[in-house]
């Protein structure tokens, strides 16, 4: 997991202090993220009324529901190329370029889906258009996140790398909470009849609009220190930066993909499916679930920071295992605890959403895994590979468990908890002395 000595970079004697301009790249660059993200995800709020609108009126409960679940999926699986395709020119021209044109790719579709024809007026053209669409903004997405970890790691100070993940992290589950907001008023002001109508086209255009605005935000960050320095050194890789990656960075990309195993339980299962969950299996009014959620998501955002200065202070290894066993526990609590008592509701889904920002550890895992010439591209690779393998299956996998548990959600996200605790004892014995953790060898120009 820790970079050769040919890999690094000079390094300065004296660690620098988190400046404002480090701030305030960390606030665009969050806010950013949490426009593009809020894009990509606000689809599965209304998997209900997609469901009911793009495919034919015949088609069983059940199965809209796996239909619509598989669009959802689609953008997933559409992730690996983007990330790739941007990583490779991350890694090649630089990281604010990527940075920037990925919230640019995710705006266009996202608008025109707000503007797409149903099913009752296209037939089966809607949910190929929709599927399309759906394709177009998983690719963009695949650039955004990982860019999202390496442009704000290779802005602070070295000792800070788990605050700037946490945060950045934070800003994309602030995307999720715009849209957990967002459905509820939606369902809030409007009649079931009227979100049918048109109310679901409300969120998506409003979107696209705003995804235009983070692109204007972008436009006042700049490159990286770490990549300019490695442009003027001329230590740029020469070979595919993905080949480079790959053919020396073994452990570290099967660490990356595991932790996003873990990544994508959390933030699918827990915070995007359950409000849906919480409907179908315990009758919840969805404007009651999606209040709760959108109270989950807000913890969940606290939960990111928190977990990632945990990750500064004690190292990623020792905050990963707290934060994945306090998420195996507080799953299974609140899943049985609605299911007895559902008007605990509310605190049980708060309690889990703040747990799930364990979340925030790992992209401090992976950018110290990786040296910075291969970092865009080994990151890129490993989390949308990995997340269009565990994040397009585990919906489907959770429906189809659900015919024989109602713990199934909670079963799911426990043995996945299992998971992260055997990385982090991995990360803990492979750590170099003293370290506290075998990723704290992070390469950089600091």
């Amino acid at each position: 997991m820790a970079t050769s000595p040919s890999d690094a970079l000079s390094a300065s004697a004296a660690p620098r202090p988190l400046s404002a301009r480090d701030v305030r790249t960390l606030g665009l660059a969050a806010l950013g993220g949490a426009l593009e993200f809020y894009d990509f995800i606000i689809f599965v709020f209304f998997t209900e009324a997609i469901g009911r609108l793009f495919f034919p009126p015949e088609t069983a409960d059940w199965l809209r529901q796996f239909q619509t679940f598989g669009l959802f999926a689609a953008g997933y699986l559409a992730r690996p190329l983007g990330g790739i395709v941007m990583a490779h020119f991350g890694d090649r021209t630089g990281r604010k370029r990527m940075f920037t044109l990925s919230v640019f790719l995710m705006s266009v579709p996202t608008l025109l889906m707000g503007l797409l024809p149903t099913y009752a007026t296209a037939g089966y053209a809607a949910p190929l258009a929709l599927l399309a669409l759906r394709l177009l903004q998983g690719a963009a997405v695949g650039g955004e996140v990982p860019g999202a970890w390496v442009f704000v790691s290779e802005h602070v100070p070295e000792r800070r790398v788990g605050l700037a993940c946490g945060t950045l992290t934070s800003g994309l589950t602030l995307g999720i909470l715009l849209g957990s907001l967002v459905a509820t008023a939606v369902n809030t002001v409007f009649t079931p009849q009227e979100v049918l109508a048109y109310g679901w086209r409300v969120p998506f255009v409003v979107g696209g609009v705003f995804g235009f605005l983070a692109v204007f935000l972008r436009r006042w960050l700049q490159e990286t220190p770490i990549f300019e320095e490695l442009r003027q050194r001329h230590a740029l890789v020469r070979e595919l930066p993905l080949k480079a990656a790959l053919k020396g960075h073994a452990p570290a990309v099967a660490v990356s993909m595991l932790l996003t195993w873990v990544l994508t339980a959390g933030i699918v299962v827990v915070i995007l499916m359950t409000p849906t969950l919480m409907q179908k299996l315990h009758a919840i009014p969805a404007a009651q679930a999606l209040g709760a959620n959108s109270v989950a998501t807000l913890t969940l955002t606290v939960g990111c920071v928190f977990f990632g200065v945990l990750a500064d202070r004690l190292g990623p290894a020792r905050a990963l295992a707290l934060g994945t066993l306090a998420l195996l526990v507080t799953v299974q609590l609140f899943y049985r605890g609605v299911a007895s008592a559902p008007q605990h509701l509310l605190p049980l889904y708060a309690l889990v959403g703040f747990c799930v920002g364990v979340v925030g550890v790992v992209p401090a895992v992976m950018v110290h895994a990786f040296p910075p010439a291969v970092r865009f591209s080994g990151i890129s690779f490993s989390y949308n590979v990995a997340y269009a393998l565990f994040g397009g299956l585990t919906p489907l996998v959770v429906t189809l468990a659900l015919k024989e548990s109602p713990l199934a959600p909670a079963h799911y996200v426990t043995a996945v908890c299992g998971v992260g605790l055997a990385v982090a004892l991995y990360l803990a014995r492979t750590s170099a002395p003293g370290s506290g953790d075998a990723g704290n060898s992070r390469t950089s120009s600091r």
